[in-house]
């Protein structure tokens, strides 16, 4: 008999609209004594992140006291990003300058990793930097569930995400590599995950409690590596998520998401073989190839992609004596 995966997760699926009255979210953290942090891993995103800030910082901390902190954590960005982030308020500390005796990694997840030990906040919310249509609701929807319910540990966003082409733009169609690649090896080996809309999806909190346990990898497997730990560790019962109707940002090339692709499949071959839900029989390779063409001559070019991850935050000396965790 085929099993049924188990669909509770579509139980914790919810609109933003559910969370949208702000006052009331305002006294249930109060209520609660909860301390929230939102941050920015910044790249180069100059053109979108001052108008994140802007509209965030007015509604929820000047309209709102919701947000305790907004920081952004840059990766050396060469344009105006941060002097863009500190001119709108919110502060800004440089990756490489955190925790410097740990070394530094280019990649987002280095920043999501280094943030937990910048941030101050009970609960963490993490923005991508270059949303177009930048709202309040990608923050109150993520916050939302983890004040109504002590069950849930870990939110994901979802959302229509609109794809650039040559032939204009489709209302939908982003998410390529969740459809492609993400959701086949959820549906193989983790099944309830793949009830996850956007699993890959930029905009996603949770407690500290539960964040400083997970490893990081510095690159692209970040969330698919976040998500298989938590289903693995505390069960599917940790995880929610919230619709968010629209998001509008960059798209990718296909070559970019080639590389990505490669990242998510290195993370996921790690865990499947560290939870012992698959065994691999060989040495995984070291390079991305990918194929180019000139004048109808192909020719291989090998991309080192990062696979290193980085330890739970609550394995870091500094870390446990700042916030006062033990082992």
């Amino acid at each position: 008999m085929i099993r049924s995966a188990d669909d509770s997760l579509l139980e914790r699926t919810w609109h933003h609209s559910r969370f949208s009255d702000l006052a009331r979210l305002a006294e249930l953290k109060k209520a609660k004594g909860a301390r929230i942090s939102l941050a920015f891993p910044t790249l180069n995103e100059e053109s979108t992140i001052g108008k994140e800030i802007l509209f965030l910082r007015t509604e929820l901390m000047d309209r709102h006291p919701i947000l305790d902190e907004i920081v952004v954590i840059d990766s050396d960005s060469e344009d105006g990003t941060r002097e863009v982030a500190e001119r709108f308020g919110a502060r800004v500390l440089v990756s490489g300058k955190i925790l410097p005796q740990y070394g530094t990694y280019r990649g987002k997840g280095e920043n999501l990793w280094k943030s937990l030990y910048a941030l101050e906040g009970d609960i963490i919310v993490w923005v991508d930097a270059d949303i177009a249509n930048i709202a309040p609701k990608f923050v109150y929807g993520l916050i939302g569930p983890l004040l109504e319910d002590e069950s849930v540990s870990y939110v994901k966003a979802f959302y229509e995400r609109p794809l650039r082409s040559a032939d204009g733009i489709s209302p939908s169609g982003g998410g390529r590599v969740t459809e492609i690649l993400v959701r086949p090896i959820f549906s193989i080996f983790y099944p309830e995950l793949a009830r996850l809309v956007q699993p890959l999806s930029g905009e996603y909190a949770g407690r500290r409690e539960l964040l400083e346990k997970l490893p990081f990898s510095v690159g692209y497997g970040v969330e698919l590596g976040h998500l298989i730990d938590i289903y693995r560790r505390f069960g599917v019962g940790a995880i929610a998520q919230v619709d968010l109707d629209l998001r509008i940002h960059r798209n990718q090339t296909v070559q970019a998401l080639g590389k990505m692709s490669y990242g998510i499949m290195r993370t996921f071959c790690d865990r499947a073989s560290r939870y012992g839900d698959a065994e691999l029989e060989r040495a995984f390779g070291e390079e991305y190839v990918a194929l180019r063409v000139a004048d109808g001559v192909h020719s291989a070019e090998r991309v080192g992609i990062s696979t290193i991850e980085r330890p739970p935050m609550i394995e870091i000396p500094e870390y446990r004596e700042k916030f006062g965790r033990g082992l």
